[in-house]
């Protein structure tokens, strides 16, 4: 598949059918994490897959709650990626602190698009979750106090209906050349 084309499949996907994904498919969505680049290849992220069927209910509770209730769709999707965020190596740390930039989320966030833009060549879906309650899942998935959980994925099969109209800002409102 193309890149643009593989792109214009890609959507946040909020409803799944009950089909366990296999983990051969799952390996190659953490395949394309592992090809990632990062600053400084520090790579600094520990991806752990849920798909045991009586814990993805549980982890699925997590990322909502009476009150913010958008994610109760995690409800259908029998596999999660939550992702660790990860020590970063001297020279990702000392150029982010020195530039102010936080390289390590960002390395994350390139980690997560490329676990999602392989699922879609699998046949999956996917939604990146950045709403869920960190201390119940650190403790479903026995997870160090001091480690950090920076996103979790949904994963799973859905219903394979053309992909929604994007809404994207025109190319002359992102790009500009030589000037701002």
């Amino acid at each position: 598949m193309f890149l643009l084309e593989l792109l214009k499949k890609r959507e946040s996907i909020r409803k799944y059918i009950n089909k366990r994904v296999e983990r051969e498919k799952i390996d190659r969505c953490i395949e394309a994490v592992r090809l990632s680049p990062s600053a400084c290849n520090s790579q600094p992220w520990r991806f752990i897959i849920v798909d045991d069927p009586d814990l993805t209910p549980r982890l699925a509770e997590a990322t909502f709650n009476k009150l913010i209730s958008f994610n109760k769709f995690t409800m259908t999707a029998p596999a999660f990626a939550v992702i660790i965020s990860e020590n970063r190596n001297l020279g990702s740390k000392f150029g982010g602190m020195m530039k102010d930039i936080p390289y390590q989320l960002i390395d994350i966030g390139i980690a997560a698009e490329n676990f999602c833009l392989q699922a879609v060549e699998e046949g999956l879906g996917t939604c990146i979750l950045g709403w869920f309650n960190e201390k119940k899942i650190k403790e479903l998935l026995g997870i160090p106090k001091k480690e950090k959980v920076a996103l979790v994925i949904a994963l799973g099969y859905h219903e394979n209906n053309p992909p929604r109209k994007k809404i994207r800002k025109d190319l002359d409102s992102i790009r500009s050349y030589n000037k701002y």
